[in-house]
């Protein structure tokens, strides 16, 4: 039985086109063929038919192989493509397979025709094959970028929750103690007499009280690291000037930025991703730079935001850039991506690391200042 193969045979002499399918009929194939000569034609045959091969002679009176290569590739087709010439020089064949064909002959010995068939079409289903294997990557690489950014949109709201139900209800249940323990303080003060068990009592009710206010200071403190309140009051901006002068009291480590900017084009989320990056290399910086300084600079241009952080540690090296169990560098690359952003980290031997980052401002309800907004 016959193998049906479909062919688009490029072509201007009917006579080399009966040639062409005579000695595919010999090989065993059952061929079903358009013969086209011109680019109006070739744009029709592409549209209203799918083909195994295209036969193409190299040059016609009013079209040519390297134009029908290019037709091929506008319609974003993948389809082998072989030329059947009449004589071709060795410069021509090169331009030729460099353009996109696929393979050359003579049109007097197509000995090779139905071999070179066969082979560029099993050679364009492992393509094929390949190219859907990237795209189901790809897809599976989205869908778990797509779950990731769900995932932190979730984790900041129950964040900014807890972080509320700490401050208000504990925040407020210590204050009530606190206020509690003072008017008890008070009346025991009032009362005549000092016995040893009423100074024991205000020791007592002192200490107490202290404890109170570390508690209070705590719960302040775990509240702010969940979520700071500085970022939804007053912006993106705010929150990095408050978290790098934390930084700096908290550490010793003098922390300095530069900036003129007051509002920046960014939406809540994109907004509470770039102050999660800046903590994340504020973190690095502690644990892993051994530095003294930091220099911040932050930027608007050509309606992209542009971070730099700059320590003058011992600098980060290759092996620690690329080491995948870096998971704080990984949850940046990943959140930086999520924005279709940029981040480019490099470092030198005692001369510190810098990270560079790169995120599209887009419209929206801006990240800002109060006082920015007026």
């Amino acid at each position: 039985m016959k193998k049906s193969l479909r062919v688009l045979i490029v072509e201007d002499s009917e006579d080399d086109t009966a040639l062409v399918l005579e000695t595919l009929k010999e090989r065993g194939y059952n061929p079903v063929y358009k013969r086209v000569e011109i680019p109006e034609e070739m744009i029709d045959a592409l549209r209203q038919s799918p083909w195994d091969v295209v036969v193409s002679d190299y040059t016609m009176p009013r079209f040519n192989a390297l134009a029908a290569m290019r037709l091929i590739k506008e319609a974003g087709l993948d389809i082998p493509f072989i030329i059947v010439t009449g004589s071709i020089g060795e410069e021509i064949a090169v331009r030729a397979m460099k353009a996109g064909a696929h393979d050359y002959m003579m049109k007097d010995n197509l000995s090779r025709l139905s071999p070179a068939i066969e082979r560029e079409m099993q050679e364009a289903v492992r393509r094929r094959e390949h190219r859907q294997a990237d795209d189901e990557l790809k897809n599976s690489r989205q869908q778990l970028r797509d779950l990731a950014a769900r995932l932190n949109s979730i984790r900041e709201k129950e964040r900014a929750w807890i972080s509320r139900e700490i401050h208000d209800e504990l925040g407020q249940l210590f204050t009530s103690i606190k206020y509690e323990l003072s008017l008890l303080r008070k009346r025991i003060v009032k009362q005549e007499g000092h016995s040893e068990a009423k100074t024991d009592i205000e020791e007592r009710l002192k200490t107490t009280s202290d404890m109170v206010d570390t508690a209070i200071k705590t719960v302040q403190k775990i509240a702010t690291e969940l979520r700071p309140g500085i970022l939804d009051d007053l912006g993106l901006m705010a929150a990095i000037e408050w978290q790098a002068s934390e930084f700096q009291q908290r550490t010793g480590i003098a922390c300095r930025l530069h900036t003129d900017l007051q509002i920046v084009q960014l939406d809540h989320e994109q907004a509470t991703a770039v102050f999660r990056i800046f903590q994340e290399v504020l973190t690095n910086i502690v644990r892993h730079a051994g530095a003294t300084r930091v220099e911040i600079r932050i930027k608007e241009k050509a309606g992209r935001l542009y971070v730099d952080i700059k320590d003058n540690g011992r600098g980060i090296t290759a092996e620690e850039r690329f080491n995948p169990k870096s998971l704080g560098l990984l949850g940046m690359r990943e959140r930086v991506l999520l924005l279709n952003g940029e981040i480019r980290i490099s470092g030198a031997s005692k001369k510190g690391t810098h990270v560079h980052l790169k995120i599209p401002l887009k419209a929206g309800p801006p990240s800002a200042s109060p006082e920015a907004g007026d």
